[in-house]
């Protein structure tokens, strides 16, 4: 027999296999194992090489969005957070920026309080950047200026840039903000800016300052310079020394005509965030600056400005026919505009 035969007792019968057949089986499964094993690594080569040979894989880094989890939820659409493509705002990227625009007219006390709010660390109020024609021919220049404002892309004297906490600039009511009206209202709403109007209760004495000023930019009565506003008594008083005539055929209808330009923009802006501020109540009680940085959401600080107001006093030694404009107006709704300042 080919088998070895053990007989333990007559009940058992063991039967070894042969030892050929275990070396044989190991054989196999070794060769089995290795040719498994080059395979693979064949393919892993395969696509090593595939890998080297195209082109480097491209890896975009997404910047986790800045967000305010502690803000009230209604503020949430007047909070940006600018990336301009000037500068970088580094660690003050995820600072909140909000937007504002002073809507106001000329000789108001717009340059005042401009001169007030970026006296604040963390406001940049940019000027009357729509002065010039270019900027405002039609809505697509316009958004185009907007648009380099808002993302801090706009640089001026009052540029804080990396760390605003507010920024903005003066817009003047006959510098296209009423022809351009709806585009505009509807910028304010979907980019969340907030209005604030500045305008002035007595209107007799914008058009006295009006007129002055008028008249400067030929005489240029300091030194043979034009100045608009002043940071001494004694320049103020130079210029307070001319005395402009003041047509009374049409003073009523001249003032008539400013108040409604007024309240067309208060109708045409009545769906943005706004606030209404008058020169004289600033002048009268300053807390009023503390309700713009409330409104601004701003911290509170103490707002200052070096200018001196020009025309100071009684009408009556700014004006050259003083007693046919108070003929004109007494006893008429413009009355008031005869009296004090303030």
């Amino acid at each position: 027999m080919a088998e070895d035969i053990f007989l333990l007792n007559k009940d058992v019968l063991i039967i070894k296999p042969p030892k050929k057949s275990q070396v044989l089986l190991r054989t196999i499964l070794l060769v089995f194992s290795v040719a498994f094993g080059v395979h693979i690594c064949s393919i892993c080569i395969k696509q090593s090489n595939t890998l080297t040979d195209s082109e480097p894989l491209s890896v975009k880094v997404i910047d986790r969005p800045c967000y305010d989890y502690g803000c009230d939820k209604s503020q949430i659409p007047y909070l940006h957070y600018p990336n301009p493509e000037t500068f970088s705002r580094a660690e003050c990227a995820c600072n909140p920026v909000r937007l504002f625009v002073i809507v106001s007219m000329q000789r108001s006390g717009s340059g005042w309080f401009e001169t007030l709010l970026n006296s604040h660390i963390n406001v940049s109020s940019n000027g009357e950047i729509f002065l010039v024609n270019q900027r405002r021919d039609n809505m697509s220049s316009i958004k185009t200026t907007l648009d380099r404002v808002y993302n801090l892309d706009w640089f001026s004297s009052a540029s804080k840039n990396e760390c605003s906490a507010a920024v903005g600039f003066k817009w003047m009511l006959n510098q296209g903000l009423l022809e351009h009206h709806d585009e505009i209202a509807e910028y304010f709403n979907h980019r969340g800016v907030s209005v604030i109007f500045l305008f002035r209760r007595n209107l007799l004495r914008r058009m006295v300052s009006m007129l002055a000023n008028s008249y400067d930019r030929y005489a240029k009565l300091l030194n043979g310079t034009h100045k608009s506003h002043v940071h001494s008594s004694a320049e103020a008083e130079t210029l307070s020394k001319f005395k402009p005539t003041i047509n009374p055929q049409s003073l009523i209808n001249d003032l008539k005509e400013m108040e409604l330009t007024v309240a067309k923009a208060l109708e045409y802006f009545r769906s943005t965030r706004h606030i209404l501020l008058y020169y004289e109540d600033i002048m009268r009680d300053p807390t009023k600056l503390v309700d713009v940085q409330e409104f601004l959401k701003l911290p509170p600080m103490n707002l200052t400005s070096r200018q001196v107001k020009i025309h100071q006093g009684s009408l009556t030694q700014h004006i050259m026919n003083w007693d046919d404009v108070n003929k004109t107006l007494q006893g008429t709704t413009y009355e008031s505009f005869l009296g004090a300042d303030y």
